[in-house]
């Protein structure tokens, strides 16, 4: 069995027998599935917090697939998608990739196609949810600073040295080389290096304000 917490594909297709199809293959690969004969039902089930990834059929009842993935981009939902259909055409797969889609496959396709697919999109996926944890870390740490330590940060960044930094905020270099220690500190960085590259994924400017 597939651990509750093990990366999920969605599948969405109204053909019963194709939704089968999958979810006997990603059973098969060791992949949890769930799947849904409308997109809607997808929309509104309970999807948990790991890897996951949306294998879409195209044609659907209500909604097309194409319809439906901006329906997920408006509603700010991140998944990335693996594209199906029976009856696919260039504009459409161009229309679908620029969209961001992962994978247009047309039926019938490989398995393996559609595992390799599914395995890029999972990989796309657990990149993003890493990087939005790293952020979400960077930001406690920024919260963690008292206001001044937020002052000298961006001044220290920007490559001042302490005594001019002293000379922005009005105060002694002493005191500078104290909010410079703590704030690399608290903000996890060894260098002034790391510190600019921390500083940038959270937004904050290299240039002196």
């Amino acid at each position: 069995m597939t651990p509750a917490r093990a990366a999920t594909v969605f599948v969405v297709d109204d053909d019963a027998g194709m939704r089968a199809s999958i979810a006997g293959l990603l059973k098969s690969a060791g992949l949890r599935a769930e799947c849904f004969g409308a997109a809607e039902e997808f929309l509104h089930c309970n999807r948990p917090e790991v890897p996951s990834c949306l294998v879409l059929d195209i044609s659907l009842p209500g909604i097309n697939g194409l319809e439906f993935q901006h329906k997920l981009a408006d509603a700010g939902i991140q998944i990335p998608i693996v594209f199906i259909t029976g009856h696919g055409d260039i504009p459409m797969t161009v229309r679908a990739m620029k969209s961001g889609a992962v994978e247009f496959l047309t039926k019938p396709f490989h398995d393996q196609d559609l595992l390799d697919a599914i395995h890029a999109a999972l990989e796309r996926d657990r990149a993003k949810r890493k990087q939005e944890a790293e952020i979400a870390t960077l930001l406690q740490r920024w919260e963690s600073l008292t206001p001044r330590e937020r002052e000298v940060l961006p001044l220290v960044v920007s490559g001042l040295l302490n005594k001019q930094i002293a000379g922005e905020i009005g105060t002694s270099e002493t005191t500078v080389k104290v909010h410079r220690s703590q704030l690399m500190r608290k903000m996890g960085a060894d260098s002034l290096a790391e510190l600019v590259r921390l500083a940038e994924r959270i937004g904050i400017p290299n240039t002196k304000p």
